[in-house]
C-alpha cells in the first residue's frame, strides 16, 4: 500500500526499517471520488499529501468565479496548499480529484515531529520544496514571455 510513497522518498533519502515504520504510522490514507475535494479554499489546510493513485488538480477561483488551474498532481506527486500550511490561515486554493484517487497525507504537526525524530526528512522536504519552487519560477517566466 505504501510502496510508491516509499519509492518517492527513496529517491532523496535512505530510511531504516524503524524510520520507515514511524513515517508510515503517521500517514492517513484517503480515497477521493472524482470531483471530491482534498483541500477547499477558505478552510485551513493541515496536511501534506501524496498521490498514490489518480490525479488531483490545484486551482484558484477568482472574483468573477473563473477557475485557474495552478497545477496537476499525478501519481507519485506531492500536493498541498503551502500558504495555508505555513501561515495557519485559510487555503487560497482548492485541490480536487479529477478522477478517483488515493491519497496519503501527513498532518503538519506529525511532520514537524518527524523532522525532530528523523532529521533527514527535513532534507527530503527541502528538496521537494526547492523543486516545486523552480517549477513555479519556470512557469511564471514562461507566462511572462
Amino acid at each position: 500500500m505504501h510502496e510508491l510513497i516509499l519509492q518517492n522518498i527513496g529517491k532523496y533519502i535512505s530510511l531504516s526499517d524503524q524510520e520507515t515504520e514511524l513515517f508510515i504510522s503517521m500517514l492517513k490514507i484517503r480515497k477521493l471520488r472524482k470531483r471530491q475535494f482534498l483541500v477547499q479554499a477558505g478552510e485551513v489546510c493541515n496536511y501534506e499529501s501524496f498521490v498514490n493513485k489518480g490525479c488531483v488538480r490545484q486551482f484558484y477561483v477568482d472574483e468573477s468565479g473563473q477557475e485557474h488551474t495552478v497545477m496537476f498532481a499525478i501519481e507519485d506527486w506531492w500536493t498541498s496548499d503551502m500558504y495555508s500550511i505555513v501561515t495557519g490561515k485559510p487555503a487560497l486554493t482548492n485541490v480536487d480529484a479529477i478522477e478517483d484517487s488515493e491519497i496519503s497525507s501527513i498532518h503538519k504537526d506529525d511532520l514537524e515531529n518527524l523532522f525532530i525524530k528523523v532529521p533527514k526528512f527535513e532534507r527530503l522536504f527541502r528538496i521537494l520544496l526547492q523543486r516545486a519552487f523552480v517549477a513555479h519560477q519556470q512557469r511564471l517566466y514562461e507566462n511572462m514571455s
